[in-house]
């Protein structure tokens, strides 16, 4: 029975430290610097897809103008929700938003074809779809979160 006991406290355990992997990871990113998650994604990608020097400093540049552009956004976010002022956009704001979004990822998507070789850009498409359909199954597991 004490084995039994044991056993059910350990899994309990387990399943509670899954749980809170992912957010701690997101936390540790947001006290970053730019400069510095810059870095980290630039050699994420070269570790995956082989880059050479010129590539590397290339997106290096990519991803910092990015973790810069997210940075400011968040704080933004930030000031508004802290000021009291975080109404929900109207639907010519979400619209806006999500055309700016949009036209962002085409520029991005743009400058690594120039970068990438053919193989390599694959490879990199291939990763960006995965990781869309995998913030796509969170955000429907957030929304049935809200709902239940």
């Amino acid at each position: 029975m004490k084995k039994l006991i044991m056993i059910a406290l350990a899994v309990c355990t387990i399943q509670i430290t899954n749980a809170q992997g992912p957010e701690r990871n997101r936390k540790a990113m947001m006290d970053l610097e730019p400069e510095e998650i810059a870095t980290l994604q630039t050699k994420k990608m070269t570790l995956a897809l082989d880059l050479n020097a010129s590539q590397q400093d290339d997106i290096y540049k990519i991803n910092l103008e990015n973790a810069k552009m997210r940075k400011t956004q968040m704080a933004e976010r930030k000031a508004k929700r802290e000021s009291g002022d975080a109404a929900k956009p109207t639907k010519e704001e979400r619209l806006a938003m999500a055309n700016k979004m949009l036209d962002h990822k085409i520029e991005v998507k743009a400058k690594m074809k120039k970068i990438l070789n053919d193989e390599q850009y694959a490879k990199w498409e291939k990763s960006m779809a995965k990781r869309q359909s995998k913030m796509k199954g969170k955000d429907k597991k957030k929304r049935d979160r809200k709902k239940a």
